[in-house]
């Protein structure tokens, strides 16, 4: 089934990293910290021990799987990176509800709970002594998530910045255009009907259809060769994204698929440190 889905599975061995970084700040962890009555409604903290309400920012991190698979431990290695090169910076590494072959927690049940996790740390922003200066990462679904989130909501919260690796922007084209003849049968079941038989879901779903002029500066990085999600997904996007005068980066790995490890994935490392250094105050 995880070949089929969306899935992130990057590894990469940390002693191949070239890139020589300092010592990890000290950090308290927080596991599984509910934000909601179900159990899948839980993030994990990571919050520097010198942290404070007014100057320390945060990063959520948003796992992928097709929205039917994954968990936040996918994301532990990102952690021990980002810590290495964003010190200072507290994490909030969320999982949400998934859905599941008996029909649960279709869409837009995971729109909600990232919705639900913003809200929920933000609220908590000064017992967990963070501001609410906020990051947005996520990969394949996470990476919609992030996405729609940060567009859709941002009057309510509005991110400083948004990563998105290789995550799907637009579901009606990505139904229409499929790189597997299997995915729209998936996301026909998790939004309950086709884009012809409920095309308001479809957009409301869509991370493209919420950009505007306000909307946050956005890192993109795709692999050429992504078998799931295709970079079209990524192209449409920026498309819109310049159209509305929004700062955006567009990293495009020709040879690589749908995640990728090595030399690639040190330079994507470098990469999301780049630009959140620049365009988070």
């Amino acid at each position: 089934m995880r070949k089929l889905l969306l899935l992130l599975t990057i590894t990469v061995c940390l002693a191949a990293c070239k890139k020589e970084k300092d010592q990890t700040p000290v950090y308290d962890k927080k596991a599984n910290v509910a934000y909601g009555s179900d159990p899948l409604q839980a993030m994990d903290l990571y919050l520097p021990a010198d942290g404070n309400a007014s100057s320390t920012k945060l990063m959520i991190l948003i796992h992928g799987g097709a929205w039917a698979d994954g968990d936040k431990a996918d994301f532990d290695i990102y952690i021990d990176q980002l810590k290495r090169r964003l010190p200072g910076y507290a994490f909030a590494n969320i999982n949400y509800r998934l859905f599941t072959l008996s029909g649960q927690n279709k869409f837009p049940a995971q729109e909600q709970d990232v919705k639900a996790a913003v809200t929920f740390l933000l609220n908590k922003s000064t017992e967990y002594k963070f501001s609410k200066t906020f990051v947005l990462l996520g990969a394949s679904a996470g990476g919609h998530l992030a996405l729609l989130q940060g567009y859709k909501y941002a009057q309510d919260a509005a991110p400083k910045a948004i990563v998105s690796l290789f995550g799907p922007t637009d579901l009606t084209h990505l139904y229409n255009n499929p790189p597997q003849p299997t995915l729209p049968g998936l996301l026909a079941v998790i939004a309950g009907g086709t884009p012809a038989q409920n095309a308001a879901l479809y957009e409301a779903s869509s991370p493209i259809s919420f950009v505007n002029s306000q909307s946050a500066h956005t890192l993109l990085l795709h692999g050429g060769k992504d078998n799931l999600v295709p970079p079209a997904q990524a192209t449409r996007l920026i498309d819109k994204l310049k159209a509305s005068g929004v700062y955006n980066e567009y990293v495009f790995y020709p040879d690589e698929g749908h995640s990728w490890t090595g030399p690639n994935l040190e330079d994507t490392f470098n990469k999301i440190e780049k630009f959140i250094r620049q365009h988070v105050p």
